[in-house]
């Protein structure tokens, strides 16, 4: 056994060097490509093409590795690549370890600079001033609905969506495992969190104090520093601040996932499988609002999503956001949005990028 047991490791260590050849050759290779699209000002940064080549050796997978193995492999592979044509600098919402931070590592990368912000706003003023090529905000929950504050910034903001990207979230309860249950006293969270696990929290924690937080990461910062406190957060927060996970997965929905959005001044290629959103205020009559959606339907574009934000400006006026299905270079996008803003005060795209799908 001792002489069959050393002959597979000798296998497997043949293997390790050729895949350690191979990722070599496949970085020398994507080197050339840099240097091809820095010639033609090209982005680095191709979501469609990452998706798609993550999509297709999913399809090809014979296993015995599991897809989501293959999934999480190739994606550092992709991402270590990536960085020998460029070192990205993102900025996304919140300290480190929040469900934004890992939504960023999961988009660029651990071979990145990470520059948290403090607010959805800062993340803006990151990319708008070349502190950072890119940024990461969220934008929707499954169970919790819109992130208005992002909402609110594309008013104002000449970047782009450049890429969307979604999060499966898992809440866990952290804490000192010496203290729990009988010695906890508060519960530290942040206000999405805790509505996303109220029913846990009120059949399990009912009755100790409940203190709001910036983050989930802060939470999990505030339990540390609190004796006989627990909080909310993830399983990565556990791990920065040295918290036992005392409870898994206490959200309420086991279909809890966050959308996320890549905010830049650059456009991605078309794909073939895109999505578009643009934003519009309409003017004031009967049946504006239906008015506007004629041109979807007229030219076959699914819409996937609307929201409605006050315009802040004057009472009872609003702008729309919506999502739709094509690339703005596509002629019938064109066509249905030439047709849209006869009708509307103003309109404008925020952006076409590859969608994805859970």
């Amino acid at each position: 056994m001792s002489d069959s047991l050393e002959h597979l490791r000798q296998q497997i260590d043949q293997l390790d060097e050729q895949l350690l050849a191979v990722l070599n050759e496949r970085g020398r290779l994507v080197k050339q490509v840099g240097e091809t699209k820095e010639k033609k000002g090209t982005p680095v940064f191709a979501p469609g093409r990452e998706a798609e080549l993550i999509k297709r050796l999913k399809q090809k997978n014979e296993g015995p590795l599991p897809n989501q193995a293959i999934e999480g492999v190739f994606r550092e592979v992709v991402h270590a690549c990536r960085s020998l044509q460029k070192t990205f600098r993102i900025a996304f919402f919140g300290p480190e370890a929040t469900f934004t931070h890992q939504a960023a590592i999961k988009a660029f990368g651990q071979q990145t600079t990470m520059i948290p912000s403090r607010t959805i706003p800062d993340v803006f003023a990151e990319v708008e001033k070349g502190r950072a090529d890119y940024g990461v905000v969220p934008i929707e929950n499954s169970t919790e609905g819109v992130v208005n504050h992002t909402l609110d910034m594309f008013v104002e903001s000449g970047l782009s969506i450049c890429a969307e990207l979604q999060l499966p979230i898992g809440h866990y309860l952290l804490g000192r495992q010496k203290d729990y249950p009988k010695k906890i006293k508060t519960l530290f969270s942040h206000y999405q969190a805790m509505a996303q696990c109220s029913r846990w929290v009120d059949k399990h924690l009912k009755g100790i104090r409940y203190i709001e937080c910036s983050s989930t990461a802060d939470a999990a910062h505030q339990a540390q520093q609190t004796p006989g406190s627990v909080a909310i957060a993830s399983r990565l927060a556990a791990e920065l601040y040295s918290l036992d996970v005392l409870e898994q997965r206490i959200e309420d929905s086991t279909q809890n996932y966050t959308r996320f959005y890549v905010i830049g001044k650059t456009e991605p290629a078309k794909t073939g499988r895109d999505k578009t959103s643009i934003m519009f205020s309409v003017k004031d009559k009967v049946g504006a609002l239906v008015d506007m959606l004629v041109p979807f339907k007229r030219y076959k574009l699914n819409m996937t999503k609307i929201e409605s934000r006050p315009t802040r400006q004057k009472a009872w006026e609003y702008v729309f956001f919506v999502d739709f299905w094509g690339h703005r270079s596509e002629p019938q996008v064109q066509k249905a949005l030439q047709e849209l803003e006869k009708s509307c005060l103003f309109l404008k795209t925020l952006g076409s990028y590859p969608r994805t799908d859970l």
